[in-house]
């Protein structure tokens, strides 16, 4: 169900998830703003309003109020008024909306009291919301405060907004408590909260889709090198290997992709070149003694009189050992290429090669094999045991006068040598020996039923069991090393 719901194709996912995360980034941004911006905002002017009502009532309590209040900034009105309505103190003239900002009578002395009031000071303009904030002090036990009351033409008053035209005054003395107002538009608030909205309630679906657009382009172009890649796979036969993808210039991971992809490529079509040749070698070998076997068969059947038969079985048994011998190590080699893994068990190598020399004691050569103690060795004994067949054979069928065979336990390791006498090696040709059907041109003219699988056989088994198989330096002769790792009980 969950496959079906969410899409197949790496772009829509990479574009889901791409858009679902943006809208739930933008959703969360979007909430945090609303629910903190507004009331910041709103906390900044009650905080600066309710400090300059504050610092004027500080005022009233001291006795040094001026006629003249400097309110400020984005304060946008002062006032002290006596219990009888008495301006005794203001920010700017006096203007008839401001008997709304006045109107505000707080519940007891020393508490500030918070409203918003809609005051119209120009008829031709909407009204504004005002936040009005008001205390009431006491004035001070000594002289008592002075009251203005309008007697003349306007004075010249100064405040942070410059310069304010107001009424000349004439004082009288008031006593008791007063009440401090003081009064900023909240029209800044306003406006900012109406983009601050627009914004959060146009770009909230507005952001993820232009995500999920850009997402969708950016996949688009990163995964056109794989559409190329998956094109040139597509092309690929098994008759044809030779083709490659192209490698974009990009240096990034579907670059390496590439270039893998290349090196597998090359890595596929030597492997299916040297399975044909496998096969080809493989079907030249076999058929040699099968044309041995029938032309013999062939020769006494068609004159069973003058044929002796004795000799004739040997020679057939002989080409049908070496079939069987050919055959086996294509099964085994099959086994190897294919990694089945054999029956393991712990074998001791001092003991299989004993076992080897003395089945040889009467081989064309001696076998000299120097004491060893106990070497173990992880691994199939039928393996191990066709490895050091196959290197006492090829000794046997080289040497000159005598075979050297040693099996020794060196650190972590069992190594064992086996060396002849023989025309040795040249060194241009120690590691072609080990491809399969290779034989040296001292080999076929010596003709000794080699099939040019035992070395290579046996370096398979020797890196099948964690170890190697290498050729070195020795005179006369030539001298094989197999490496193998020592089981530690």
């Amino acid at each position: 169900m969950v496959d079906r719901l969410f899409p197949r194709s790496i772009r829509a996912r990479l574009t889901a998830i791409a858009t679902l995360a943006a809208a739930g980034v933008v959703a969360a941004t979007a909430a945090l703003t609303l629910a903190t911006v507004p009331d910041s905002l709103h906390g900044v002017l009650v905080a600066r309003v309710e400090l300059a009502v504050r610092r004027v009532a500080g005022d009233v309590r001291d006795g040094q109020l001026p006629g003249v209040l400097e309110p400020p900034e984005r304060v946008a009105l002062l006032r002290v008024v006596s219990a009888t309505g008495d301006v005794l103190a203001s920010s700017g003239p006096s203007h008839p909306a401001d008997a709304r900002v006045t109107a505000l009578r707080p519940r007891g002395l020393e508490t500030v009291r918070t409203t918003e009031v809609e005051v119209t000071r120009d008829p031709a303009e909407p009204a504004t919301r005002y936040l009005v904030m008001a205390m009431t002090v006491r004035t001070p036990a000594g002289p008592a405060l002075a009251a203005s009351a309008t007697i003349g033409p306007p004075t010249v008053a100064h405040s942070t907004a410059g310069p304010v035209a107001g009424p000349a005054t004439a004082q009288r003395a008031v006593a008791g408590p007063v009440t401090v107002y003081g009064a900023a538009s909240l029209a800044d608030v306003d406006r900012s909260l109406r983009w601050i909205h627009a914004l959060v309630f146009l770009g909230t679906p507005l952001v993820p889709l232009v995500v999920g657009g850009l997402t969708w382009a950016a996949v688009r172009t990163a995964l056109r090198p794989v559409e190329r890649i998956r094109g040139g796979l597509a092309e690929l036969t098994g008759r044809d290997l030779s083709r490659r993808v192209p490698v974009p210039d990009t240096g990034d991971e579907i670059a390496a992709l590439a270039a893998t992809t290349n090196h597998a490529l090359d890595r596929l079509e030597r492997s299916a070149e040297t399975q044909r040749r496998f096969v080809a070698d493989a079907s030249h070998e076999l058929r040699s003694p099968i044309s041995a076997l029938r032309t013999q068969i062939e020769v006494a059947n068609a004159y069973p009189d003058e044929t002796d038969w004795q000799v004739t079985g040997a020679r057939v048994l002989a080409a049908a050992d070496r079939l069987t011998g050919i055959i086996d190590e294509l099964l085994m080699l099959a086994r190897l290429d294919a990694g089945a893994p054999p029956q393991r068990r712990v074998v001791d190598l001092c003991r299989v090669v004993e076992d080897q020399v003395r089945r040889r004691a009467d081989a064309r050569v001696p076998i000299f094999l120097r004491a060893c103690e106990v070497a173990p060795v992880l691994g199939s004994p039928v393996q191990l045991d066709r490895l050091l067949t196959n290197l006492l054979d090829n000794a046997t069928r080289h040497a000159a006068t005598r075979i050297d065979v040693e099996a020794a336990v060196r650190g972590s390791r069992v190594v064992v040598t086996v060396t002849d006498d023989g025309d040795g090696i040249p060194p241009q040709d120690r590691e072609r020996v080990f491809e399969r059907f290779t034989r040296l041109e001292n080999a076929r003219a010596k003709d000794n039923g080699g099939s040019g699988l035992g070395l290579s056989l046996s370096r398979e088994i020797a890196t099948a069991h964690g170890g190697t198989l290498t050729v070195a330096d020795h005179d006369p002769g030539a001298r094989f090393v197999a490496v193998l790792p020592l089981h530690d009980a």
